[in-house]
């Protein structure tokens, strides 16, 4: 699986981090100014909402619900042309929605275009990957990304929320002795230490949850050290699955949901992930990125780990053979009931405790089997 960030090559004498010192100020200005050319014309009195990876997987159904919730939506993307399918996709918001092309989110002042008028922020740039080798630059990405938005945030007076993608791998650590609950309380700062002392001899995993956690640290640094007037935000989700609008080939399906499509279509039921692979669906993340700007005051400062229940690939199967009785000789059985507990509970070694996104926006999570087959029922016509 490639990164994200890492699908669209750069001319390096025009946006490449590379770039020598003295070159700087030009790599800058002319990155400035091909935001600038490809910023929008955004005619709307309705509010606007900054999404930056406007073409990954979980801000397809972010912008979508933005939108929905009467919003205007500006997606940053590193090509124009990589959020097409999302944009033919969303065709009836298309006077509401723009993308603008951000080449080099680390580059200084990378959003300040991008920034301009809006009233909140949901960044979801990021890099992910299985293949990741050398923590380096991933970390940089990582920090200076999510240090660029908010320096850009900060000189714009529209702006009254920055709503961050983090992860439950900033989370969830190995230090906890089992029985262990973990809760927006908790930190995986041994993964950050792990990748500094491991170098590149550091696994993919590690290398992705020392980023994640070297993200939000930054995040909340700049929150303790700024005081910035607009309010900040965390989402911490697990794995995630759901309907993706403008997925238009089976190959671009997100890769953590990829293991729905393995099994309606047949294939072998693959190994989860992780051992316990916690999900939530798609639409809950950006259910609660949507309750983070509409309500600031009861979100500022806050963390939320989103996490609908344990659902493994056997679970999958289990709940998709149900729900396509034509297709019982298709889908493979595989053992079950097997591997997971009833009502999809994590278990009390590992417990993961996502009540407090429940209680503050007073809105429980879809449930697994609604989100197995409302994603299965979306991927039907690759069938």
């Amino acid at each position: 699986m490639k990164c994200s960030w890492d699908t669209h090559p750069l001319p390096p004498t025009i946006f490449s981090t590379r770039s020598s010192k003295a070159e700087a100020p030009v790599v800058a200005r002319k990155m400035l100014e091909a935001i600038q050319l490809s910023i929008g014309i955004l005619t709307t009195s309705k509010p606007i909402v900054l999404v930056t990876g406007a073409n990954g997987y979980i801000a397809g159904p972010v912008i979508e619900a933005f939108l929905k919730a009467g919003y205007a939506v500006r997606g940053t993307v590193r090509s124009k042309s990589s959020a097409d399918p999302l944009l033919r996709a969303l065709s009836s918001y298309d006077k509401d929605l723009e993308i603008v092309e951000v080449p080099d989110i680390v580059a200084s002042g990378a959003f300040d275009a991008a920034v301009k008028g809006v009233h909140a922020i949901a960044h979801l740039a990021a890099g992910v990957s299985l293949s990741f080798t050398d923590p380096e630059p991933v970390l940089e990405v990582a920090i200076q990304g999510t240090l660029g938005v908010l320096e850009s945030a900060i000189t714009e007076s529209s702006v009254k929320s920055v709503v961050l993608m983090s992860s439950i791998a900033s989370i969830i650590n190995g230090s906890k002795e089992a029985p262990a609950r973990f809760t927006e309380a908790d930190w995986n700062d041994e993964a950050l230490a792990a990748v500094k002392k491991l170098g590149k001899e550091s696994p993919s995993p590690l290398i992705y949850a020392a980023s994640k956690v070297a993200s939000e640290r930054a995040f909340w640094k700049f929150r303790d050290e700024r005081s910035p007037s607009f309010t900040m935000t965390a989402l911490n989700p697990v794995f995630v699955m759901g309907p993706q609008p403008g997925l238009e080939s089976i190959s671009k399906i997100g890769g953590t949901t990829a293991f729905i499509w393995q099994i309606l279509s047949g294939q072998d039921i693959p190994k989860p992930l992780t051992p316990n692979p916690g999900y939530v669906d798609v639409r809950d993340i950006a259910r609660v990125a949507i309750f983070s700007v509409d309500h600031p005051d009861k979100v500022n400062g806050e963390r939320f780990l989103l996490a609908s229940g344990l659902v493994p690939p056997q679970a999958a199967a289990d709940v998709l053979r149900k729900a396509y009785p034509e297709r019982q000789d298709i889908i493979k059985a595989g053992n079950p009931g097997q591997g997971y507990f009833p009502g999809y509970e994590f278990p009390e070694e590992r417990f993961l405790d996502a009540s407090k996104a429940v209680k503050v926006t007073g809105q429980d999570f879809y449930p697994v089997e609604q989100t197995i087959t409302d994603t299965a029922k979306s991927l039907e016509k690759f069938l």
